[in-house]
């Protein structure tokens, strides 16, 4: 699959047009039925305080040279997230990326970063989810990363398809919906990248539950947060995460995961790092 941003952005606009109703954006709601959920086009474009034309060309993706004004008075009015918000520009806007690396190549300097934060499990993610490099408490934490073929070495492949990564995460349906969140913002930030619409469609046909989740059309970016363990070993580990972006080559992120001093958790890393 290739991403046709002219089709995409005519699913995402409807998409979160269809979260919101009259009464929420201060319209009066005269009842009577709606062949669609959500707002009509004429009440966006009203709200927005565009023509409806406008909005009609907009969502039918006549053309991707609209204004930044008019894309911010439609995010605004579909209250859009952030990372919604940057997900509707690069689609509505002439793609300016750079031109996209076949392959990503991870820096001896960073490598070496991962090994001597060996109290803490971390891991280098690019494009499309693609595990490029990681430390041996990561290993040890999520599967042994060197026994697969590079292939394989996805995180959003594995949380699908593999029941050992399935059944380490305590609240895996969340794990999976921010993975398909983030892995449809990358793919609108590297749409050249023909390996992720590969995945894509590999997931879609084969993975259950990926096809409805990547028809919601949600974007996330990958930032902070947290996951609860259940792991083999160790038992139940509740870690923080942090997404460090690389400056001078941001499809690369390294993900590092965090306890709380003298928790269990940190007790449990100490005993998987052992």
């Amino acid at each position: 699959m290739t991403v046709d941003r002219r089709t995409e952005l005519g699913e995402f606009l409807r998409s979160r047009r269809a979260r919101l109703n009259p009464t929420e954006i201060g319209l009066t709601d005269f009842g009577g039925r709606r062949r669609v959920p959500g707002l009509r086009r004429e009440e966006l474009a009203m709200v927005a305080g565009v023509s409806v034309d406008h909005y009609v060309r907009l969502e039918q993706g006549r053309t991707l040279h609209f204004s930044e004004s008019v894309l911010d008075a439609v995010a605004h009015a579909l209250r859009l997230n952030p990372p919604e918000r940057e997900h509707l520009h690069r689609l509505a806007r002439p793609w300016s990326g750079p031109e996209l690396q076949a392959t990503q190549h991870v820096r001896p300097g960073l490598r070496l970063l991962l090994d001597f934060a060996a109290d803490l499990p971390a891991y280098i993610l690019g494009r499309g989810t693609e595990i490029l490099a990681w430390n041996a408490l990561a290993a040890a934490l999520f599967t042994d990363f060197s026994t697969l073929a590079p292939a394989q070495r996805n995180l959003a492949r594995l949380v699908f398809l593999d029941e050992g990564m399935r059944a380490l995460f305590e609240d895996w349906q969340t794990k999976a919906e921010d993975i398909v969140a983030y892995l449809r913002l990358d793919a609108t930030r590297n749409p050249g990248d023909p390996t992720i619409g590969a995945l894509v469609d590999e997931l879609i046909s084969t993975a259950p539950g990926f096809g409805d989740m990547w028809a919601r059309h949600e974007v996330r970016d990958k930032t902070h947060g947290r996951h609860v363990f259940v792991h083999p070993v160790v038992g139940r580990l509740d870690l923080a995460y942090e997404t460090l972006r690389l400056p001078d080559d941001p499809d690369q992120a390294l993900i590092v995961h965090t306890a709380q001093p003298d928790s269990p958790t940190a007790a449990g890393l100490r005993l998987l790092a052992s």
